[in-house]
């Protein structure tokens, strides 16, 4: 039986285009990036890199670039929270039958756009137990560590836990360590539509 639900946040809550900030960039004349770049995201990612260090990185290698003109651009693939989604959230967490977790691949410009303009982000963060944000916790999927460490965080059994993300590299790592997943197809399915498609977890 199901007790826990981790859930990540775009492409389940947040719609993206996740094109975007490739074919914004690539209208500034910027089409190849340098391996340095390419770990400098995954690094960013991590909170390993602050916005100011990681937007200079990019804006040195093209100086077509102003910091503004990139900030649009990476968060171009951010598009809108549709509100059933948050009733939805918050009916399962005024229910209390599960507990309720956020695991999001993500960073401190894009969640500076949500904050701004998501008018009910904090809304959406209260419905959880326990929210972790990849650059916060200095992990990201897919790797072993990072569900290692919120089953060790919140002390939950992996039979128990399922695991709701548009990524399949994600879901694939989760479900070796025996977590029950939902590779959601963000063009197809609905989060909200979750007791219907796994209906035989609950």
């Amino acid at each position: 039986m199901i007790k826990n639900i981790i859930f990540d946040f775009g492409d389940v809550f947040l719609d993206l285009d996740k094109a975007a900030t490739k074919r914004e960039l690539e209208r500034l004349n910027i089409s190849e990036f340098s391996e340095e770049m390419l770990i400098n995201n995954l690094q960013y990612e991590k909170g390993l890199l602050s916005s100011e260090e990681f937007i200079s990185a990019y804006c040195e290698s093209f100086p077509q670039l102003s910091a503004q003109k990139f900030t649009d651009s990476w968060n171009a693939i951010l598009l809108k929270f549709p509100e059933h989604r948050l009733r939805f959230l918050q009916q399962l967490s005024k229910e209390g039958k599960y507990k309720l977790i956020l695991l999001s691949n993500t960073n401190d410009i894009h969640i500076d756009w949500v904050k701004e303009n998501i008018g009910f982000f904090e809304d959406f963060k209260n419905c959880f137990d326990a929210f972790y944000l990849s650059q916060e916790i200095n992990l990201r999927k897919p790797d072993k560590s990072i569900f290692e460490y919120v089953l060790k965080e919140q002390d939950l059994k992996p039979e128990e836990t399922l695991f709701i993300d548009d990524t399949p590299e994600n879901t694939a790592a989760a479900a070796e360590m025996n977590i029950h997943t939902w590779n959601i197809d963000p063009a197809t399915e609905d989060v909200v539509h979750l007791f219907q498609v796994k209906k035989e977890l609950f």
